[in-house]
């Protein structure tokens, strides 16, 4: 049985054990012969038997931000976005809160909390273009078939919700690496932007928030493939900058 002191915080041990400057972190070999790999603080990858459920997580959520963008600025002119139903329910969220379990399992708290909540972002968000919750049609006019104002606001505050969270997130990754923290970033921004975008029913804003969630996708694809691509799995090291300083 794994000791306890295998999900330790790390980076408060090191910056404890160093009077607040971060030493070179461990590269070790878990039980299932993964590399103790800590250049992301906030989804390590410590001693177990299971694969690294992180970049799964991160690629899923890539690819349904990256979708929802598509749609978001009418790439040639498609502005129906119904065809996505099926990639958020199933990769964006059925996959994400996979990952999400295997994270609680492997006792990583932020994994175990934003995989499964962006999650269940995709599985709500999908679920609103489902005939059968009706959430459309509570706001659609039977007799002009017009979707009525509220249902903008009604998206807006949906969306409000979802960036006081994800402002959360971000603060909870300050301590990570430069990519992940960025992504949330960045992420904070496009919730604003199509929030304010739709309470104002401003189209501006609506694409400038679905443009920079680009932005987004790139960086999730970024640091997905960081963690699925390292420990010698393949010859291609991609950086993901760490938040702290490496002693000389």
């Amino acid at each position: 049985m794994a000791n306890d002191s295998d999900s330790y915080d790390h980076a408060s041990k090191l910056e404890n054990a160093n009077g607040g400057s971060v030493a070179q972190l461990e590269r070790l070999q878990t039980a299932g012969g993964h590399p103790d790999d800590r250049s992301q603080p906030a989804l390590p990858v410590v001693h177990r038997s299971l694969a690294n459920p992180a970049p799964l997580g991160l690629l899923s959520f890539a690819t349904g931000i990256f979708l929802i963008s598509i749609f978001g600025v009418q790439v040639r002119g498609v502005a129906t976005p119904n065809v996505l139903i099926g990639v958020l329910m199933f990769f964006g969220g059925v996959c994400q809160f996979i990952s999400g379990i295997m994270e609680f399992v492997s006792g990583n708290t932020f994994g175990a909390t934003v995989f499964p909540a962006y999650g269940a972002f995709n599985l709500s968000y999908a679920m609103i273009y489902i005939p059968g919750t009706g959430i459309l049609a509570a706001y659609t006019d039977p007799t002009t078939g017009e979707l009525s104002p509220q249902f903008s606001n009604a998206l807006a505050m949906y969306l409000w919700a979802w960036f006081i969270l994800t402002v959360i997130f971000t603060v909870a990754a300050m301590r990570s690496s430069w990519v992940l923290f960025l992504d949330l970033f960045f992420l904070d921004i496009v919730l604003m932007l199509l929030a304010c975008g739709y309470m104002l029913n401003n189209t501006t804003l609506e694409k400038a928030g679905s443009g920079l969630g680009f932005v987004v996708a790139i960086l999730s694809y970024w640091a997905g493939t960081a963690g699925l691509w390292a420990g010698g799995i393949t010859p291609i090291d991609i950086p993901v900058f760490p938040m702290y300083t490496e002693p000389s």
